[in-house]
């Protein structure tokens, strides 16, 4: 039977979309979107795209709070094993002292501590979305935002905060203004402890007079430097100064202090800074908090902001060395709308350059994970299971290494396929001997993209397992 060529592209078209734009496919998605990818993108940008909640997702302050008590309550069981101790004088703990409370049983046996299982009750919402996305687009956008915005659980208490901070001031925002996640991201209470802001007092503040307190001028470095108009785009070291006094007195209420509003977000004047700033030229009077959101308006419409967002929205969705045209084009657009995201994203998936560019940039690991996971069927059951697999892949999640997130350059992330290849195989073994064969699977995940050569090592593997294990680790899967 002859081969209808119209099909096959389109076939190839909705292959491509859910591979650079989504999160790969699932069984069916191809065909599913064949009749007009384009047209299965920009459906899925539409108002509240990307938000979720949960019985088990707690807000920011909630999650603050519900650490610091259960730090309380351990601090406050290991005084009184001590004293019981000594009291005893005896070695061992004594068989009736108090045991720290809130954490429950894991699947191994060990105890897992309230802020893990915060932590992980984040992950599986997020993982979920991703794996059950009809493209992914959105999400991938969240994923995107969040990495840009980053913060690392590694931070003292931040890690409980992780996934409540992408709820709250990342996914609202994703098809929003850049100027209001830029504001949500820099006032959230997991970016004043993750750069430190929350203790940063302006040197001539009533604070920093009484208590000789000193300025920190991390957030605002970063915020220049990595979230608006990128490195060496303008600003001084003096600028950098000005906006550290600008945004001092944005802190977090204590939970020691306040079991009502522990862990939100504070403008605190006694912290803040007195008196005008000048920032890049303009300046600013001291009018409280509203004083830096007027800053971080004007970064946010500053034409090297436009430029640097657009240069890392390219290179993310479609190659390391973005073609110069597509960047301008996204700049354009940033500019013209006023930093309307979901302009600039439908520019993104609209534009031919997205879908002339040859696919040759590697997936980050989470991305391929999630993608593997998608096109083999399985469900996150145990979300321990996902996190600890990106640990081995070098992605753990909300937990880059550095403030400017994780790489998105292909090359920082070769090194990995070995554990690529562990993680495939052990894939192949929980669900290559169930359902389609191995060349229906190559079909579904993806489709004409596949070479011939790709098709005749899969066909000839030994077994579904392998068979599955080389798909997942083909190059055509391996790349967006």
């Amino acid at each position: 039977m002859a081969i209808d060529p119209g099909a096959l592209e389109a076939k190839t078209q909705a292959a491509f979309a859910l591979h650079r734009f989504g999160f790969g496919p699932r069984p069916g998605d191809i065909d599913r979107i064949a009749s007009d990818p384009r047209g299965a993108l920009l459906a899925e940008l539409k108002p509240r795209a990307g938000q979720i909640s949960g019985p088990d997702l707690l807000s920011s302050g909630v999650a603050a709070r519900t650490a610091f008590e259960f730090r309380q309550e351990r601090k406050a069981a290991r005084a009184e094993q001590k004293a019981q101790k000594m009291q005893d004088g005896a070695q061992a703990m004594a068989p009736n002292a108090a045991t720290p409370p809130g954490p429950r049983q894991g699947a191994n046996g060990g105890m897992i501590p309230v802020p893990q299982q915060i932590y992980l009750a984040e992950a599986k919402a997020r993982y979920d979305v991703a794996i059950n996305a009809n493209v992914g687009l959105v999400e991938r956008l969240v994923w995107f935002w969040s990495n840009h915005f980053c913060i690392s659980a590694d931070k003292g208490p931040t890690r409980p905060l992780c996934g409540a901070y992408e709820r709250e001031a990342i996914r609202p925002h994703v098809l929003g203004k850049f100027s209001d996640m830029l504001v949500a991201a820099e006032t959230h209470p997991a970016m004043l402890l993750y750069l430190d802001n929350a203790r940063s007092i302006g040197p001539d503040s009533f604070a920093g007079v009484r208590r000789g307190k000193g300025l920190n001028e991390n957030l605002a470095r970063e915020i220049m430097e990595l979230h608006t108009l990128g490195v060496r785009t303008g600003y001084t070291q003096n600028d950098v100064t000005n906006f550290a006094k600008v945004i001092t007195g944005w802190t977090i209420v204590p939970p020691r202090l306040d079991p009502d509003r522990g862990g939100e977000f504070w403008f605190n004047p006694r912290m803040h800074e007195p008196g005008a700033q000048t920032v890049i030229g303009k300046t600013y009077p001291d009018d409280g908090f509203a004083q830096g959101r007027k800053v971080l308006e004007a970064l946010a419409h500053h034409p090297a902001t436009a430029t640097h967002i657009a240069t890392k929205l390219a290179r993310h969705f479609v190659a390391d060395e973005p073609p110069a045209a597509l960047v301008e084009k996204l700049s354009k657009r940033f500019r013209a709308s006023g930093g309307d995201l979901m302009a600039v994203t439908k520019m993104l998936v609209t534009a031919p350059e997205s879908w002339q560019t040859p696919r040759s940039k590697l997936k980050k690991p989470g991305e391929w994970t999630m993608a593997a996971m998608r096109a083999s069927g399985l469900a996150v059951h145990d979300v321990r299971r996902i996190v600890n697999t990106q640990n081995l892949l070098g992605e753990p999640l909300w937990r880059p290494p550095a403030p400017k997130g994780f790489s998105d350059d292909s090359a920082a992330w070769l090194d990995g396929m070995a554990e690529r290849l562990d993680i495939a195989n052990q894939i192949g073994r929980i669900v290559g001997n169930h359902g389609q064969e191995p060349d229906e699977m190559l079909d579904a995940a993806l489709g004409p993209l596949a070479s011939a050569e790709t098709r005749a090592t899969v066909r000839l593997a030994e077994s579904r397992p392998q068979a599955l294990a080389l798909l997942l680790m083909a190059p055509e899967f391996q790349r967006r």
